[in-house]
């Protein structure tokens, strides 16, 4: 019998509908059951397309005894992340206090009254093996535990609150550390984090390598060649595992330090950041054709596979999918992997032979008895290789590349195993809009039109765009999700400052009014409902939608995206140039002296932060004609904006200004760009 989520919009909490688990979503309802009865309650926090909440949904949470025993002792809940990141932000930061480290599923313990967590973990497992306890195990444990050490209990709870309140206490700013030695200091600690390690997993950690690629245009003394690490995580990124070579697409991370198994899951927001990222590589002179056939390739992918026909990008595909209809349970990975025999049968012996050139293959693989492909260098692909790469997409998905056009997702278990697939099965589709990641994605898209010229990258920014513009607001207030035209939830910081973030990409790429005015319109209403007037940043929600939080927190931690403080700092900044409004320059410098003190003491934690103060220290506005401005578009200039001027001087190419005071007009491309370049 299903549970509380059968109705649920959410893929996520749609998959637990059917445990035998009374799951609830977190409302205020549930969390009043909870105090009423004086039940623990049990958050268990994932994401659809996450592995090991896969797992844990088809062994512990399927598994009766369990439930009768959870049903019974505890109030469960159940938060899809990427419906709340400010739930989980919260309650992964506990864990990871309690722990000394974290991931999904996050699996909590909370006290009925304060919502205060007690205790925490990640994956359980069924039956005690991988070193853990079984499930039922740890919930006999903490429920013994709950109702005989009210004592202890105490403690721990007045330990962790104090913690998390703590965490959100900002130490006072120094109003004189804004300069470029933390700058320097920010660049040098950034830059060495993408360092080579011997030891897995990796990540493509974006927010980092865009601070290493920006330390190229200094030329302070570094332990650390900006350029060679930058390069070297593109190299990694577009040859590696992680990139789906056949289709296009990055997944979520490599097992491994070689960048060679990943974990198979494809995130909206890691393709956007990789895409601006390579974009700007490209554009800084590393001009290996294997970026440009990533970028081209995701794009195709993207068109093909994550495009609503309204226009807006889907969140995800699944890490796991169905090798036959007859399966009980997905596999990892079986959509994207090659068995060697396979591949002998299935291309000529010129294509088998070159295909071996290109990838690391062997006859015993390198995951689980499979091939995942992995390059062995960037050089653009022979047509014989085109053509054994075109056979393995034809195996995938029923047809040639050219003949595809759009592929309908499965949506959901059902789908996948009902649908008469011409290939393999695919993954399945997260269907839902999240403005944020939308909004990576358009970014990744316009910087990717303007360096390689190419109009069709822009033409999807701009319609996904426009959707949002147009059916993310109601009532005059921007909302964060939406589910097959249904718009839902208010929308977060991140929701704001990314979107700010892809409208004034957007205007770079074709400054007019429009995309500035939007920008100008939802920069106001992030002020006006986010904004800490007494010491400065956004929280993470809205100030009329954060009654059912135990800490207001303002994010400032880089992970897999940026902070979205540090991404709105730097739209200020942004915007004090295009508008000439000095407003948002003093806002933003009220917002950098807010975290000055994190940016010190911790600058590895906030990469973001210190792409704003780059901003501060560093931005620049180009004044020039609409002519050169699609030239001037394919250089990496990370802190320029644009404008469009009807007359320049005479002879000039355009204007650099910068702060207060504009420098001599440059009279050819080469002047002003050395004028930027010498302000570093």
């Amino acid at each position: 019998m299903p549970n509380h989520l059968a109705h649920s919009k959410s893929l996520y909490l749609r998959k637990h509908a059917e445990n035998p688990i009374n799951w609830s979503s977190w409302c205020p309802e549930a969390l009043e059951s909870a105090k009423l009865e004086n039940k623990p309650i049990f958050l268990s926090v994932g994401y659809s397309s996450c592995h090991w909440c896969t797992v844990m949904e088809g062994e512990a949470f399927s598994d009766l005894a369990i439930a009768d025993y959870l049903n019974n002792n505890y109030l469960p809940i159940k938060v899809d992340r990427e419906e709340r990141p400010d739930i989980d932000s919260i309650y992964m930061q506990a864990l990871q206090m309690m722990t000394g480290q974290g991931g999904w599923p996050l699996n909590i313990f909370l006290t009925p009254d304060g919502l205060i967590p007690f205790y925490g973990g990640t994956y359980f497992p069924i039956d005690p093996r991988y070193g853990r306890p079984g499930f039922l195990q740890v919930l006999q444990a903490i429920r013994r535990f709950y109702d005989d050490e009210k004592e202890k209990l105490a403690s721990v709870t007045q330990e962790i609150i104090t913690n998390l309140q703590n965490s959100t206490i900002l130490n006072l700013p120094n109003s004189n550390s804004l300069n470029s030695e933390l700058l320097n200091q920010g660049l040098e600690a950034n830059t060495g984090v993408i360092g080579h390690k011997d030891y897995g997993p990796n990540f493509p950690m974006i927010p980092y390598s865009q601070m290493a690629l920006q330390g190229t245009k200094f030329k302070f003394e570094s332990r650390y060649n900006a350029s060679e690490l930058s390069e070297t995580r593109g190299k990694d990124l577009a040859l590696g595992g992680i990139y789906d070579h056949v289709a296009g697409g990055f997944h979520r991370y490599t097992v491994d330090h070689t960048w060679t198994v990943p974990h198979f899951e494809k995130m909206l927001y890691d393709n956007g950041q990789i895409m601006e990222y390579l974009a700007n590589l490209w554009s800084n002179g590393v001009t290996i054709p294997a970026f440009e056939t990533a970028i081209s390739d995701t794009y195709l992918w993207l068109q093909r596979e994550m495009t609503s026909p309204e226009g807006f990008f889907y969140a995800s595909q699944d890490a796991d999918n169905f090798v036959d209809s007859t399966a009980i349970e997905p596999e990892e990975g079986a959509f994207y992997v090659w068995k060697y025999n396979h591949l002998e049968k299935l291309l000529t012996n010129e294509e088998f032979q070159q295909l071996q050139q290109e990838f690391y293959l062997t006859p015993d693989g390198n995951f689980e008895g499979f091939n995942v492909a992995q390059r062995r260098a960037g050089q653009k692909w022979s047509e014989v290789i085109e053509n054994a790469l075109n056979k393995l997409f034809k195996q995938r998905y029923g047809a040639f590349k050219n003949e595809v056009g759009i592929f309908k997702p499965a949506r959901n278990n059902q789908e996948a195993k009902t649908e008469n697939w011409p290939g393999r099965i695919p993954p399945v589709t997260d269907t839902k809009m999240i403005v944020s990641w939308n909004s990576l994605m358009i970014s990744g898209l316009a910087r990717s039109a303007a360096v390689f010229q190419q109009e069709s990258y822009l033409k999807l920014a701009v319609t996904a765009a426009n959707f949002i513009l147009t059916n993310q607001w109601i009532n005059d207030r921007f909302y964060r999700l939406n589910y097959g035209g249904e718009t839902s939830l208010l929308a977060q910081s991140e929701d704001y400052a990314f979107f700010i973030k892809a409208l004034l990409d957007l205007h770079n790429c074709n400054p007019n009014n429009y995309w500035l005015e939007h920008a100008i319109k939802v920069q106001d209403e992030f002020t006006q409902y986010f904004w800490s007037v007494e010491t400065g940043g956004y929280y993470n929600n809205s100030s009329d939608n954060s009654e059912d939080l135990l800490i207001k927190e303002k994010s400032y931690l880089d992970n897999a995206t940026p902070s979205s403080n540090g991404v709105a700092i730097s739209n200020l900044i942004r915007l004090a140039l295009l508008t000439e409004n000095q407003d948002y320059y003093q806002q933003a410098e009220q917002g950098l002296q807010a975290f000055s003190s994190i940016m010190s003491k911790s600058p590895t934690a906030c990469p973001s932060l210190f792409t704003a103060l780059n901003w501060y220290q560093n931005g620049t506005i180009v004044k020039t004609n609409r002519e050169n401005l699609s030239d001037l578009l394919t250089e990496y200039l990370p802190t320029t904006v644009f404008q469009i001027i009807d007359s320049l001087p005479e002879h000039s190419y355009g204007l650099v200004c910068r702060g207060f005071q504009c420098l001599q007009p440059a009279k050819n491309k080469e002047e002003l760009l050395t004028q930027i370049n010498n302000n570093y």
